[in-house]
């Protein structure tokens, strides 16, 4: 049956060809005489392997390979250059090899889900039009850092996987509008999530956070699903203040701060020969109650926030846990504000 649909799809000089559910183990090699193929599904076959001949399908831009029993990402996909849409969900791999990227520089679409992935190779940053990436069901435990350099991406899936943690380059995702991680294992978001101005989707449900963070409220959400996380709750108990002793270093740049926030014109001068030192000082946290600068985080504290009264968003959330840094415990000891202390167990 799959040889009669080529042979059909040979005689006119067909740009679609579906060969879905046809129980093949490969390609037809009559396949590659297709020329002017444009899209070629392949979905819920029995398929191992891509012959080499599949590159003479130069002008192919959508190719579905779902549900099939590939273990090794092919090579060949490397030289479809005008690829856009790559479907490869539900297949065997637990790695993609690097050199595939090198070709795919036109790839908008790439559904890798339910597979067996543990990691995804830096190089994955070639893919530099990539709109779509969907890697939900694999076994992930980190993502790489470079994966951030993705400019274009708008969509991001990776439920149901092995996170702890997003890397700290997440801010340089600007285009990002949805960013789906339920059923993981994070334990905190980065503060640079809260730079996403375009974000509008955020899943986040079924993981470990006790507390978002301090800029989250500045997220312009239309959802936001958090549910199912061990959040802190607010349970007031007593506890013995000490005075802080502050370091010389903490001292010397909570005064040259303060001294720069008075716009200081000697002072901006004299840090422009002291490149290290402003690269310590721009690492400085806001007080969330006097709003001076400091560099170390000295006193972490809570304040629960009703998002909804926050935001613009329909869908019903509740109070949530929003992280606060306060630069001393006068701070802490003013009243009049609904900061709590975070007690550690």
């Amino acid at each position: 049956m799959a040889d009669v649909l080529v042979l059909r799809a040979i005689r006119g000089n067909a740009r679609n060809l579906d060969l879905s559910f046809k129980k093949l183990r490969r390609v037809p090699k009559a396949v590659t005489r297709l020329r002017a193929l444009s899209r070629l599904q392949l979905r819920n076959n029995l398929i191992t392997e891509l012959p080499a001949e599949l590159q003479a399908l130069g002008n192919l831009t959508e190719l579905n390979l779902g549900n099939n029993s590939i273990e090794v990402l092919p090579e060949v996909l490397k030289d479809l250059r005008r690829l856009k849409k790559l479907h490869l969900f539900g297949n065997k791999l637990d790695k993609l090899s690097p050199s595939v990227f090198e070709g795919l520089e036109n790839l908008v679409f790439l559904n890798l889900s339910n597979n067996k992935l543990t990691t995804l190779p830096q190089e994955i940053y070639r893919l530099a039009e990539l709109k779509y990436l969907n890697v939900n069901n694999n076994q992930l435990e980190s993502i790489p850092s470079k994966l951030c350099l993705l400019q274009q991406l708008c969509e991001l899936h990776l439920a149901n996987n092995n996170l702890k943690s997003f890397p700290h380059d997440i801010g340089y995702l600007t285009n990002l509008k949805k960013l789906s991680v339920p059923r993981n294992q994070i334990q905190e978001l980065p503060e640079e999530l809260c730079i996403l101005r375009n974000l509008r989707v955020l899943d986040v449900a079924g993981n470990q956070l006790h507390i978002f963070p301090t800029k989250f409220l500045q997220l312009k959400l239309d959802e936001f699903y958090y549910e199912q996380n061990p959040l802190l709750e607010k349970k007031l108990i007593s506890s013995t203040q000490q005075n802080e002793v502050l370091t010389l270093q903490e001292i010397t740049a909570r005064y040259i701060m303060k001294k720069l926030k008075g716009n200081s014109f000697n002072l901006n001068t004299g840090l422009k020969d002291y490149p290290e030192a402003r690269k310590i000082l721009d690492r400085a946290s806001i007080c969330a109650l006097c709003k001076d600068s400091f560099l170390n985080t000295w006193l972490e504290c809570v304040t629960f926030v009703n998002i909804t009264q926050e935001t613009s968003m329909t869908r019903p959330v509740h109070i949530i846990p929003v992280r606060a840094l306060l630069c001393s415990y006068k701070c802490f000891n003013e009243t009049g504000h609904e900061f709590y202390g975070i007690a550690v167990p």
